[in-house]
């Protein structure tokens, strides 16, 4: 799907259908004020007939007989006074799909009034919604039930700076199109994304975005000593991999950001399996890893003024001959040594020897994110990824730049008793402490391997996946977090890797 701007007046643009936004207090203004004149009050009457209120994601369809827009579609927008950027990704998607699968090809989208707050996010964002708003889960149908058929999605520049419009547009079709990438490659089933396909899927974007790509295989991690991703392994057929992509922005700065993702292509919880209800979702266990290579892909396009490594240790976690067992020692590569009492708690296993290896590579901050626990969906559901950290400035900064990109972060304490609830008697560490503060303790064990590089771990279990459609987005992988690291990243290149704005940690950070 194409996405341009058009600098059209609503009322004479040609499309298959026009979107307008309306907000809860029923105000017409703006492109759907214009389009209500054309067709007559018609607009007016569906609000003053009660159709839609203008609450977020409401939409009502009115027909435009003898307009160049054969059909409006009215999408609510909420409350006004609590308008933010990020609602129009919603807006945008919501519209495509609606639309998209009643046969419009070229959909217009209207900015509201409100928009002017920021031009370029807004723009970004509609463009971002509508690329999210195309894909569906049935990618492996021969006959798929009503596809999204839009070819086309025109962002009106609704009175508003033209190049400032343009260049939000440009930015937000980069980032949707990385977000489908995450979510396409989530998507496909553990026979079609072992770690060779993960590694090779990494390689491809790498090239097209000019970043550097390097794999380790398993001979490799041997000579670095990476035993804790390599008994994670040790169950599959299928080799390990570890994929580094390289985005070089500023040479002449020491600084690099480490991106590190999870990549289990598929986790049965090898010895410790998990039960066999649901476990066809853990083809998803792999969603840090998509979110990373997705995201460095989209850092390469849009060039930022900074430094990035994209580490991706990927893996399958199956009960073969050779699995680890409970009670086995595995040693890392840092020489730390890990008593196993779960092999289903094998994600913290190769993102030890990830963090270390990002850490070698001269990583100065590292970022990582996985599909940890089932904790941290118990303690935050579907609504928010945990967030732990042991850099307070840090931490507060990543939560202040990702409060309105479309995804949510919560903050998790870190205390010190988590790290004492992971010593093992016979080894350094344990790789579970029990059910109590399981979010917590799976951070902690990531903590041993982090040392005092400024870090923080986004556990995106709940978030990564939902099991239901919205009228947004298909059921299925979400993207996360490719939105929120695009947007630190071009913060970090903005800014520098200065302290917080605020001066103040946030106890959360969402929309």
């Amino acid at each position: 799907m194409h996405v341009r701007t058009l600098a059209d007046a609503a009322p004479s643009v040609t499309a298959d259908a026009l979107v307008v936004p309306v907000f809860s207090d029923g105000a017409l203004d703006g492109a759907a004020a214009e389009i209500d004149a054309v067709l007559g009050g018609t607009l007016a009457g569906v609000l003053r007939d009660g159709e839609i209120s203008g609450k977020a994601g409401e939409l009502s369809l009115v027909h435009a007989s003898g307009q160049p827009f054969s059909r409006v579609l009215l999408a609510g927008l909420g409350d006004r006074g609590k308008f933010k950027p990020s609602a129009l990704n919603k807006y945008a998607g919501a519209a495509v799909r609606y639309l998209g699968k009643r046969n419009a090809k070229t959909i217009a989208i209207a900015l509201p009034k409100e928009a002017a707050v920021d031009v370029a996010r807004s723009a970004s964002f509609v463009a971002e919604g509508a690329l999210a708003g195309i894909i569906d889960t049935t990618t492996y149908r021969t006959e798929p039930d009503k596809p999204v058929v839009t070819e086309t999605v025109l962002v009106l520049e609704s009175g508003l700076d033209a190049a400032t419009v343009a260049a939000g547009t440009a930015r937000g079709t980069i980032v949707g199109e990385a977000v489908n990438f995450a979510r396409l490659m989530a998507l496909t089933p553990g026979n079609d994304m072992t770690p060779t396909h993960l590694a090779a899927r990494a390689q491809e974007l790498a090239a097209d975005a000019g970043l550097d790509y390097a794999m380790l295989d398993e001979a490799a991690m041997e000579a670095k000593g990476m035993g804790s991703l390599l008994g994670v392994s040790r169950g599959s057929d299928e080799p390990a991999t570890l994929s580094v992509m390289t985005y070089t922005g500023d040479p002449s700065s020491k600084e690099i950001l480490a991106l590190v993702g999870k990549g289990l292509t598929f986790d049965s919880g090898g010895i410790s399996i998990k039960p066999a209800e649901n476990m066809h979702e853990m083809k998803y266990d792999m969603s840090g890893g998509a979110g990373v290579i997705a995201a460095m892909w989209a850092i390469g396009k849009l060039k930022p003024t900074c430094n990035v490594i994209g580490v991706i240790p990927s893996s399958e976690n199956l009960p073969g001959p050779r699995a680890m067992k409970p009670g086995d020692v595995l040693r890392a590569m840092n020489g730390k040594t890990i008593e196993v009492i779960n092999t289903d708690a094998e994600g913290r296993l190769i993102l030890a020897d990830a963090i270390c290896y990002a850490k070698e590579l001269g990583a100065t901050r590292i970022i990582d994110c996985a599909t940890l626990t089932g904790a941290c969906v118990v303690a935050l559901g579907h609504a928010a990824s945990g967030t732990m950290s042991n850099d307070e400035p840090f931490v507060t900064r990543f939560l202040e730049v990702v409060g309105d990109v479309g995804e949510r972060y919560w903050r998790l304490p870190l205390y010190d008793d988590y790290s004492t609830q992971i010593k093992s008697e016979i080894a350094d560490l344990k790789n579970t402490g029990g059910r109590a503060g399981g979010a917590e303790t799976a951070a902690a064990f990531l903590k041993a391997f982090v040392g005092d590089t400024p870090w923080i771990h986004l556990d995106i279990a709940g978030t990564a996946y939902l099991d239901g459609e919205s009228s947004h987005q298909a059921k299925g992988p979400t993207g996360t977090p490719v939105r929120a690291f695009v947007a630190f990243v071009e913060d970090v290149a903005k800014r520098g890797t200065a302290a917080p704005t605020n001066g103040a940690a946030k106890v959360g950070a969402g929309v």
